[in-house]
This record gives structure tokens, sequence and C-alpha cells, in this order.
């Protein structure tokens, strides 16, 4: 599936269950918040702009229509992502997309009735985003990037593609607690598919 394809898909997805929820209130027109790390200016930024409306208005949501889009660009830091949370809720949106963990930990602890939809958050469980993956409970709601299982996965299908190799490195940042779950999966499967096991993530 071509990248844009995915992101129209998830992103109509994604928004569907919380603008459906609330379809039959008095406001002509619905409030979608977004937080994102992209820069404004930034072509994946842009070009994740022109899926999103287009998964919209697929299940007929028109921006400049029924439907507006408060875009927070750049929200790379806490600071930026506590403004930002404000500034939207100050909107009274019927939903905010996001898609790091830092701001939906942000959202979640600003509001506990406006619907939040995630996307591409790892190991959303164990993070405490949501209740389980079947049924996430609260406000919060969305998709996941994987689960931290996925890292041997990983190892699996490496080895498949080079048999030589028995030396591995993982690279991933602290701050994102996702890849480092993933990075434990690696370590515990390097005994059966490397031959030893690794000494394990420095930070």
């Amino acid at each position: 599936m071509r990248r844009r394809e995915f992101i129209t898909l998830v992103g109509g997805a994604a928004v569907a269950w919380p603008l459906a929820a609330r379809a039959q209130q008095s406001s002509p027109v619905r409030r979608i918040g977004v937080l994102t790390p992209l820069a404004q200016g930034d072509p994946e930024g842009q070009a994740r702009d022109v899926a999103f409306r287009q998964g919209l208005e697929k299940l007929g949501w028109t921006v400049g229509g029924n439907v507006r889009i408060d875009y927070r660009w750049g929200i790379d830091n806490i600071e930026k992502a506590n403004a930002a949370t404000e500034e939207l809720l100050a909107t009274a949106p019927d939903v905010i997309l996001a898609s790091t963990s830092r701001v939906i930990a942000i959202l979640q602890q600003a509001t506990r009735t406006v619907p939040i939809v995630f996307t591409m958050i790892y190991e959303p469980v164990k993070q405490g985003f949501v209740q389980n993956l079947a049924h996430p409970g609260g406000n919060t709601t969305g998709f996941t990037a994987m689960e931290a299982t996925v890292g041997a996965k990983w190892l699996e299908l490496l080895k498949d593609i080079a048999p030589q190799v028995t030396r591995i490195a993982f690279m991933y940042s602290p701050d994102n607690p996702g890849p480092m779950q993933a990075s434990r999966s690696v370590e515990a499967a390097a005994t059966k598919y490397c031959g030893e096991r690794s000494q394990g993530p420095d930070s």
C-alpha cells in the first residue's frame, strides 16, 4: 500500500468514530484539532494534510463546509505541546488527532471529555493510553504502529535476508518508549537468531 493510501485510510477511519458520535449535535460545523511534530512547510506534513482531507471527504466531511481543521505544527517539545493543547481546547474541538506519545500524555491530562485519536503510537496499552486494544475505554482511541514483540520479527527477517549476520545494533530515541520495548524483544531473540545475547541498549 502506498504511503498516501495508508494515511488516507488511517486518517479517515481515525476520525469516523468520534465525529459520528457527535453528528447529532446542533453545531453545523465540526472542529478537528491536529497536533503534529512536523513543520507546516514540511513536504511530508503537507502530503499528510492532503491525504487527511481526502479521507474526510470520502466520509462526507468537507473542510470549509461541515468541518474545520485547526492545525498546530512543529509540536516537538513539552512546552509547545502544553501551549498548543491549551489553545486547541479553548476552541472547543469535537476531536483532537495526535501522533506522538508525549502529546497524547499531555492531552489525557488536559481533558477526559474531548475525544482523542492517536496514530502511529507504540504500545498504547503499556504506555497507559488505553485499557486494551479491543476496548480502549475513556476518551482515547486510535491506531498503534507496532507492539513490542515485533522486534523479534525484525530480527528474524534480517536473518532471512542476511543469514551471515551475527551482530546487530539497535538505535532509537530514549524519549520514545515504543522502540525501547521492541529493542528488548530483539535482545530476547538474539540467542535464537544470532547465537549470542546482546548486552542491551545503553540509552
